[in-house]
């Protein structure tokens, strides 16, 4: 390893404040900013694995769950409602990934869409203030996207539809396999608990995931594909 110049003094303000002569050099800048966006990009591929490998969970939860209870009439309908249990833990896992991953991925968009996008065709920058926004962002970084907004997305991608399975096949359950001479509502019983406060929990949460899954308010998770709708919310 080389030794630094015998005049080089690591304290002095020049040193300090080497990378801000980038600034008022095009190449330098641009040179830095490469650089930039291919840590931010792995940044935000890391925190997408993440997400996935709780997808997969969920999937895989819900296919075990279904597979174990349908295989014998005498299986206890209660485990599809521990499976309800299960993949609301992970959306509450999967929520705050998002979140995460949506702070990496607004910085990568930031720089696509004011950098190279301009690049490739030099209409002018979306954000005439680029620079100083992803300056600030680096300086204090901070999660742009609230909890119950990403909460709703993943909901739409993925959780809503594993939750109608679980609750469809629960009730499938308690029909189908009704013991001679019970009632839904006495089959939906779980141990102590009544089976009309049961179906009026399961009720309740569903209408309330059903809430969150229909949510539009304006969105702030910048930089995800979406439908056209979803493109002309954004503007």
């Amino acid at each position: 390893m080389s030794e630094p110049p015998e005049d080089f003094d690591s304290g002095s303000r020049e040193e300090r404040e080497v990378a801000a002569e980038s600034a008022g050099d095009r190449s330098d800048l641009l040179s830095l900013m490469s650089h930039t966006y291919r840590g931010e990009l792995g940044r935000m591929s890391s925190w997408r694995t993440r997400i996935d490998r709780t997808t997969n969970w969920a999937v895989v939860l819900t296919a075990s769950l279904l597979t174990w209870t349908f295989s014998n009439e005498s299986r206890p309908h209660y485990v599809l409602l521990i499976g309800l249990v299960m993949l609301s833990v992970f959306l509450g896992i999967e929520t705050r990934r998002y979140r995460m991953f949506d702070v990496w991925r607004s910085r990568v968009r930031l720089l696509e869409e004011n950098v190279f996008a301009n690049a490739l065709d030099p209409e002018g920058v979306k954000q005439s203030n680029w620079r100083k926004l992803l300056s600030e962002d680096l300086r204090e970084p901070t999660i742009k996207t609230p909890s119950v907004e990403a909460m709703s997305r993943r909901l739409r991608r993925l959780y809503a539809p594993l939750l109608t399975v679980l609750i469809a096949a629960w009730l499938v359950r308690l029909t189908v396999f009704t013991s001679s001479g019970n009632g839904v509502v006495a089959t939906a019983a779980v141990g102590a608990i009544p089976g009309a406060l049961v179906i009026a929990v399961v009720g309740c949460f569903y209408l309330a995931v059903l809430a969150l899954t229909m949510r539009r308010p304006p969105r702030r998770a910048k930089g995800e594909l979406g439908s056209t709708d979803d493109a002309e919310e954004w503007k």
